[in-house]
């Protein structure tokens, strides 16, 4: 159940509007804004926080919460008192203040826990006019006692386009949850019997190194390429389930070279690091698939180790692809990182780095253009001594 949107309050004189109480089981207080328009054209209003969440739920364990949203609103003064939430500065900024709080109350309801970093994803899907309660609550797959859900907008499109298309495309830089989210909803299609089975496959190429010989059996080779994916299956199925799981073939992890001349019906396939498969890989994967199947195909663009000058199979599909019908391309920006802060940071300068290097190197291509084209200054020409024959040709007289 979601709280009715906060409409701006123009009157002269201060006024009082209420929520419409919720129809919902549980209890939940509706909430008052009160607003004063001050000497100063500022606007105060104030917000009843409901009596069913507790304030530390709300404004977060030493008060985290509510410092995430004046670091968010820096031109706004809020003050809280008991439950009373009081919101002064530019009638705008305050209501947007006022319809983050109710939208925090929202997902704080549906069992998202609030921390500064919700908050500032909330402000961010508020900036693009979108609801944080409905991608902030909404579950991709609950399991160990908690739910995985998207964290941004990005992230929202692209478990919304593997619920609809039969092959997704998820393409962005480290760190926006493409291969956690299509092992999600791989996990989830697994548990309501949408699929029988979940087949996880990767490139075995080394990221810009070369590793040489690897001790071991072929799997004992092999494991250290899949080992993200494997650890990806522990954080989602129980410690005991998953060897029972692999010993039964119900999900199998494999390089990328065992799926030649296979057939993937009633399964979920999920391509990773797609980046570092070549055209003709690409094509023999994605013919595949079979009936009731499933397909999510990710990398990274930005992080192609193929040896040499090899093309990427994952940019050339974009091209040849693009416009299919049943086929999604999601491309995930720093915008949906959800490591680290630094993390998106990073993806940023590296990318602005690139943009400056390449254009250094067409403005030198540009002037180095120009000089090939300049006129060069004439010279006399003397002619030819039977010495410049004799050192051109190597040979001396007799």
């Amino acid at each position: 159940m979601t709280n009715p949107p906060i409409s701006p309050v123009a009157a002269p004189t201060a006024t009082i509007s209420r929520s419409p109480r919720s129809t919902a089981t549980a209890p939940r207080a509706a909430h008052t804004v009160r607003t004063v328009h001050t000497a100063h054209e500022d606007v105060t209003r104030s917000l009843v926080l409901p009596s069913d969440l507790a304030p530390v739920t709300l404004l977060g364990a030493h008060d985290e919460v509510l410092r995430a949203i004046e670091r968010g609103f820096p031109d706004v003064r809020i003050h809280v008192r008991g439950t009373g939430v009081s919101v002064t500065g530019d009638s705008t900024r305050v209501d947007m203040v006022i319809l983050l709080v109710t939208e925090l109350i929202d997902v704080a309801r549906a069992g998202t826990p609030l921390t500064a970093d919700a908050v500032e994803r909330s402000i961010g899907l508020l900036d693009a006019a979108a609801r944080p309660t409905e991608v902030l609550t909404d579950d991709v797959l609950t399991t160990h006692g908690r739910s995985i859900r998207p964290k941004s907008l990005g992230q929202k499109a692209y478990t919304d386009a593997i619920e609809t298309s039969t092959i997704t495309f998820g393409i962005g830089p480290a760190g926006t949850g493409k291969t956690y989210l299509a092992m999600a909803k791989a996990v989830d299609a697994l548990a309501r019997r949408r699929v029988s089975r979940i087949i996880l496959t990767r490139p075995a190429v080394e990221a810009g190194e070369n590793l040489g010989f690897l001790p071991g059996s072929l799997t004992d080779k092999i494991d250290p390429y899949l080992r993200p994916l494997y650890d990806a299956l522990h954080d989602m199925l129980e410690p005991e389930a998953l060897p029972k799981l692999m010993a039964a073939g119900t999900i199998e992890v494999a390089p990328l070279a065992y799926m030649r001349g296979r057939t993937l019906n009633d399964a979920f396939v999920i391509l990773d690091e797609a980046q570092n498969t070549s055209p003709e890989q690409m094509k023999m994967f994605l013919t595949r698939l079979g009936f009731g199947s499933t397909m999510v195909v990710t990398g990274d663009i930005s992080q192609i180790d193929l040896p040499g000058s090899r093309p990427s199979g994952l940019v050339l599909v974009r091209r040849i692809l693009d416009g299919v019908d049943d086929i999604s391309f999601c491309e995930l920006s720093s915008a949906d990182v959800v490591r680290h802060r630094l993390v998106g940071r990073i993806i940023d300068a590296y990318a602005q780095h690139d943009a400056e290097r390449a254009a250094a190197q067409a403005q030198a291509g540009l002037a180095h253009a120009g000089e090939d084209h300049r006129p060069r200054p004439a010279t006399a020409r003397r002619a030819r001594t039977p010495q410049d024959v004799r050192n051109a040709t190597g040979r001396t007289s007799a």
